[in-house]
């Protein structure tokens, strides 16, 4: 008999299944793609800065060559303003390459890697994909338990994923009380620290992750442009390590895995400070509209740090796919969270006030009695 091709391990993982994009709503429910609202994938509803699009078209006459490689440019930049050096710096094909690339080049198949219930699912698929051992801790109001991870951690654990905010839920852990677990995760383990909705938080919850990988050497910070800084399509994310944990990542990062357009649009959203600050703002706005209503229709949600909010929408196990599916006919597109074990939640992103209005009236009618 033949064998199946590839290890077992590989073939155990369940891929993973983007937001449905407009066009495919538009043609399975008949609708016009111009009226849909898509509040699936947590990006900007600003979009890309008018910055970043003016910068793309003066490198668009570049892209008969190769992308510079190491990034000269963009990673200046990026060192001019966490003011590191350079070489403490990885990119990658959005911030999931940061995190794929962390947990190759530190764990060995059969070691263990420890990560929260209701996280990333990409840390999960990083884990299987290595052949790793998976080490759940279980949530805490939704959120990181830290003592559950550090006495989770065993003789064979080299990594840890912490998300702060996390994704799905949005919750966030102060910065004295992360600083603290980081300080007591032992050397050898590293943790990489996902902060890609950081641009999220308020001012008074802000807190110096890059200062905290000049004291801790076993520390990789992961950030991404997808989010705040609206370039989800140009798939472009960074680490800040120290040398060591910097020359492995890079030894595994694809020689071209950053795009010309990417890298020259990250260079001019970086430096777009404005469009940031309304980019917060805006979400802001939203995420007080959308939790009142919440509140006014006696939804339960869990309170936010990032550009989304977790809202459960029933009690039975059917309840998100089935709101879910009301929304999609309305022409709304939110995110089920039942592959996180969470099938009574929907994760809604954050909106323009008008996207904001329609998925709120149009969840008012799927939730209403037939």
């Amino acid at each position: 008999m033949t064998q199946p091709f590839g290890p077992s391990y590989v073939r155990a993982i369940a891929p993973y299944v983007a937001g449905k994009p407009i066009s495919e709503v538009a043609r399975e429910f008949g609708l016009d793609e111009a009226r849909i609202v898509k509040l699936a994938s947590n990006e900007n509803p600003l979009g890309m800065p008018a910055s970043a699009q003016r910068a793309i078209a003066q490198a668009a006459a570049e892209l008969g060559r190769y992308p510079d490689s190491n990034a000269f440019e963009l990673k200046a930049a990026l060192a001019a303003r966490y003011d590191v050096p350079a070489e403490w710096i990885t990119l990658g094909n959005g911030s999931n390459d940061i995190l794929e690339i962390a947990a190759h080049a530190c764990v060995e198949r059969g070691q263990s890697i420890v990560y929260s219930q209701y996280s990333f699912a990409v840390y999960a698929l990083a884990t299987q994909g290595l052949g790793a051992r998976h080490v759940v801790t279980p949530a805490v109001q939704y959120g990181h338990d830290l003592d559950a991870m550090l006495a989770a951690i065993a003789d064979d654990t080299r990594l840890i994923f912490v998300a702060n905010p996390n994704n799905p839920t949005g919750t966030y852990i102060d910065g004295a009380t992360l600083e603290a677990f980081i300080a007591r995760v032992p050397r050898e383990v590293v943790v990489v620290l996902d902060e890609a909705y950081t641009e999220y938080l308020a001012a008074d919850k802000r807190y110096d992750s890059i200062a905290w990988v000049r004291r801790y050497p076993n520390l990789v910070v992961s950030r991404t442009f997808s989010k705040a800084y609206g370039l989800a399509g140009l798939r472009i994310g960074f680490a800040i390590a120290q040398p060591a944990l910097t020359d492995l990542l890079n030894r595994l990062r694809q020689p071209f895995n950053v795009n010309t357009l990417a890298q020259a649009a990250a260079v001019a959203a970086l430096g777009d400070t404005a469009f940031l600050e309304q980019s917060a703002a805006l979400n802001a706005e939203g995420y007080r509209t959308l939790t009142a209503a919440f509140e006014r229709m006696g939804l339960d949600y869990v309170p936010s740090d990032g550009n989304f909010v977790l809202v459960r929408v029933g009690q039975d196990d059917q309840a998100g796919e089935r709101v879910n599916l009301g929304l999609l006919k309305q022409g709304v597109i939110v995110r089920p969270v039942g592959g996180y074990g969470l099938p009574q939640w929907l994760r809604v992103t954050i909106g323009l006030a008008d996207e904001n209005a329609a998925f709120l009236a149009a969840l008012e009618r799927s939730l209403a009695p037939a």
